[in-house]
């Protein structure tokens, strides 16, 4: 059977990881060009493949891909948020004339559980269609949030590790800050990413597993008042002097103006305030049992995006999944996606790589377990700590460096010759 060529693609939020995973299906059917013929990257994710916007990976040398290992976030290829609808029967037409047009028989989506639903939606085109495709997702998310309750289908996802480890070592460099400068600022609030999931400001008692440390957690998930809020914070100042706050961005604090992305997400980092700012706001409004003021501190996309951060153990996953993707798709054929489990067999930690039904992980959503949640509701139990502590690893990463700047990867733009006619997305379109 003669080669059929690849288009690889990304959605959702970057990760330090993700152009790990993008090199390691790049690099493996670069190892089969019987099987896989050009590979192509869909620029800006879904979006570039509805407007027929294919980079030509073949443009780019393989020192070049090499180097996609420590070049963070989506610069090498982009991302999006578009979703493929129901009712958007043009895009989806508009999807199995590109890849037709470009005799395209693999397609690999990078990304979280809106992502696997855009690969899912894919598949089921392939099928339905009659289309010589095979459809593979690649799991991406610092959220943590894709998979099942049980952990069966997915143990966590690439992008996770590192996101924990920037929480375990900016949680310790904020306590030294603070231990120093509580007489002025005695409490110090940080937002954690993670919407309504409580995975990454959970990682925050990484930093201090012996508790010795006056950090208080608030998940989304524990339920907790911002009144309550105030009075854990109180008291802390009563005891230490001083307090660290960690709060989910999706902490119920009220009404703050919410913004969302085309995925249908609330946006935190578009609102009109922030969770943090109104819970610094609140606490000023407390009568403080030490002098100062409570301050805050959003990270935003660096915890993200920090390659200095990055998970050694997250990098070597990230790379593996993918590389495991492009064997499910040359071996099993059309509708699964890679995963990663733990290998509950092995005394150290070991993982596994596997496969389950994209329709299984398609818009799944996995919430932090309430077994893990202390039952003070500001903290997260050791058997949390022994899930996350083996993703974070135990060495820094190396990162190419050139006249003292990292060196991230070059991938040439060189978009393949358009077979169609110019498309604009149905989502984008006037109404």
């Amino acid at each position: 059977m003669a080669a059929r060529n690849v288009v690889v693609a990304q959605s959702g939020g970057p990760t330090c990881v993700i152009n790990n995973s993008l090199r390691g299906i790049v690099e493996t059917c670069r190892r089969d060009p019987k099987t896989f013929g050009t590979v192509y990257a869909g620029n800006f994710g879904i979006e570039g493949v509805l407007k027929e916007e294919l980079i030509d990976l073949s443009a780019t040398s393989d020192e070049e891909i090499a180097l996609l290992r420590t070049s963070p976030a989506a610069g090498g290829i982009g991302t999006c948020r578009y979703k493929l609808k129901k009712g958007q029967d043009e895009d989806f037409s508009r999807v199995v004339d590109v890849l037709k047009a470009h005799n395209v028989g693999y397609f690999f989506y990078i990304g979280g559980n809106d992502s696997q639903d855009t690969a899912h939606k894919v598949s089921e085109l392939a099928r339905d269609r009659g289309l010589e495709l095979v459809a593979t997702g690649v799991p991406k998310t610092i959220d943590n949030d894709l998979g099942d309750a049980e952990f069966t289908l997915l143990d966590h996802s690439p992008g996770y590790g590192s996101v924990a480890r920037y929480y375990a070592q900016y949680v310790r460099q904020v306590n030294e800050e603070n231990s120093g400068s509580c007489p002025a600022d005695p409490v110090i609030v940080i937002q954690a990413m993670g919407r309504k999931i409580g995975y990454i400001p959970a990682a925050a008692r990484l930093a201090d597993p012996h508790r010795k440390m006056p950090l208080q957690i608030y998940l989304t998930e524990s339920g907790v008042s911002l009144e309550q809020l105030g009075e854990n914070v109180v008291n802390q100042l009563k005891s230490d002097g001083r307090c660290i706050v960690v709060v989910s961005e999706g902490f119920d604090v009220g009404e703050y103006g919410v913004a969302r992305d085309n995925f249908g997400h609330v946006q935190y980092s578009s609102s009109q305030t922030t969770v943090a700012q109104t819970v610094v706001n609140y606490l000023n409004t407390l009568k403080l049992p030490v002098p100062g003021k409570a301050r805050g501190q959003v990270p935003g996309t660096d915890q993200r995006n920090a390659i200095a951060y990055a998970s050694v153990v997250d990098l070597d996953e990230a790379y593996g999944v993918g590389c495991h993707a492009v064997e499910i798709a040359r071996k099993e054929g059309n509708g699964w996606m890679a995963t990663i489990l733990r290998d509950h067999t092995q005394a150290s930690y070991n993982v596994r790589f596997d496969k389950a039904p994209l329709e299984k992980v398609a818009n799944s959503e996995r919430y932090f377990p309430k077994h893990w949640i202390a039952s003070n509701r500001i903290d997260v139990t050791d058997d949390f700590l022994a899930y996350a502590r083996p993703l974070i690893g135990d060495d820094w990463v190396s990162v190419p460096m050139v006249d003292g700047l990292a060196r991230f990867a070059r991938i040439e733009k060189k978009l393949a010759p358009k077979q169609l006619s110019e498309y604009v997305p149905q989502t984008y379109r006037k109404a």
